[in-house]
């Protein structure tokens, strides 16, 4: 054996004791609990460090993916996006992006799309595989709807507003005004495309005039300026009044179930010192039997309480602010993940969640559900209903402090 060196030997105990001090020092403990232990708390200056290749603007955007809380733990997917890394595709009346599965591949249930239609912009008439739910962000917009019995649908909705078309209803959508308007879609099929759906002048073009004429009881003629190509977001002219579109589609009556709603004129499911939530399901909007949501706004230093949902995915779009949500699930794994505005978030099904404000102005989240009904369980809640004696063993904690924990559901703890 190769003889060792006083030297070496005293080399060799400094590193192995600078070791076990290291490892003794970060050693599980409250805040800091798994071995190995993770996160910049348990490292050094040097291992830190990142020479390169950089995107420091990317990086700012993420800061917790760049220094992971040490309470986060093992690997998830990516359960982040942004409709701001989306390519629009823009046409003369208005633009669209958008994030299927494809883009998106931890959105297990639904896809969405940001859609803008300037003043007078029209959304050329079609339908879709799936159904269509969607939220008002800005503006106005003129929308149109038949049901399968004949009766039309022609509304005016504005921000805050919600419409949804069941799948095979075949609609239309205006910009109105002088600022045309913006909106979010989500679509009740992950896979669902913008790009990809049943269009007016497409049939028209696809079909021989002989049929078109037989069709609708004209000469052939009658149909030889229609485009060539279809127009799919298109700019139109300024729509009469509100009342003359509704007299022209009277004739067919009423559909029994509007299909808009006002989601930010309901009274609020929770309204307190740390923000509100709107909810929307087909319990109060009847028609969207596929689709549940609700736009949570949670003020600054404020928290979205510990939960998860155990009927869908939970999907996100965040409308403004910015903020930190941490998704824990088996294994142990958790993972924080920081948003801003344009946004998108998947929460899978039953894991449990929390969003945390770290901005100096309101977050705003709608998050939206493939599901007829939204269902919550809320950490506190399930524990404050729990014998005090048993949630005792399992904390460490004594019930007397277990009883104060916050009841009910959904819940926002101001800062």
């Amino acid at each position: 054996m190769e003889n060792l060196s006083r030297r070496s030997l005293l080399a060799a105990g400094a590193v192995g004791g600078a070791a076990l001090a290291a490892g003794t020092a970060h050693a599980a403990s409250f805040g800091n609990p798994d071995q190995p232990p993770q996160g910049a708390i348990n490292s050094t200056p040097g291992a830190l460090s990142n020479p390169g290749p950089r995107n420091p603007a990317l990086e700012e955007q993420l800061p917790s993916f760049q220094n992971q809380p040490p309470t986060d733990v093992g690997n998830m997917p990516m359960m982040w996006s942004s409709f701001n890394i989306m390519p629009k595709r823009i046409q003369g009346g208005g633009w669209a992006r958008q994030a299927t599965a494809t883009e998106f591949p931890a959105a297990k249930e639904v896809s969405g799309v940001n859609m803008r239609l300037g003043p007078g912009g029209i959304r050329e008439m079609h339908w879709h595989l799936a159904g269509e739910w969607a939220l008002m962000t800005n503006g106005l917009c003129r929308i149109t709807v038949l049901d399968p019995e004949g009766r039309a649908y022609v509304r005016d909705v504005g921000v805050g507003d919600i419409w949804f078309f069941p799948a095979g209803y075949p609609h239309s959508l205006q910009g109105l005004g002088p600022d045309g308007c913006e909106f979010v879609i989500v679509f009740d099929d992950a896979y669902q495309s913008e790009y990809n759906t049943l269009l007016l002048t497409d049939w028209f073009i696809h079909t021989p005039p002989k049929v078109l004429g037989q069709n609708f009881g004209v000469p052939a003629e009658t149909f030889k300026n229609i485009p060539l190509h279809d127009l799919w977001i298109f700019q139109g002219q300024e729509p009469p009044a509100l009342s003359v579109d509704q007299a022209a589609v009277a004739s067919g009556g009423t559909p029994p179930d509007p299909f808009t709603f006002s989601l930010t004129g309901t009274r609020p499911v929770i309204d307190g010192a740390g923000g509100t939530i709107h909810l929307a399901d087909s319990r109060s909007f009847k028609v969207s039997k596929t689709v549940a949501a609700a736009i949570e706004t949670i003020k600054p230093g404020a928290l979205r309480r510990m939960h998860w949902h155990p009927n869908a995915d939970e999907w996100q779009y965040w409308i403004k602010g910015k903020g930190r949500m941490t998704v824990f699930n088996a294994g142990p794994r958790a993972q924080t993940i920081d948003f801003q505005a344009g946004d998108l978030g998947v929460v899978p099904k039953s894991q449990g969640h929390y969003i945390e404000n770290t901005g100096t102005e309101d977050v705003q989240v709608l998050a939206v559900f493939r599901a007829p009904e939204y269902q919550e369980i809320d950490l506190s809640n399930w524990l404050a209903h729990a014998p005090p004696e048993l949630v005792a063993q399992h904390l460490n904690i004594d019930p007397s402090v277990i009883a104060r924990f916050p009841k009910g559901q959904p819940g926002i703890q101001p800062g």
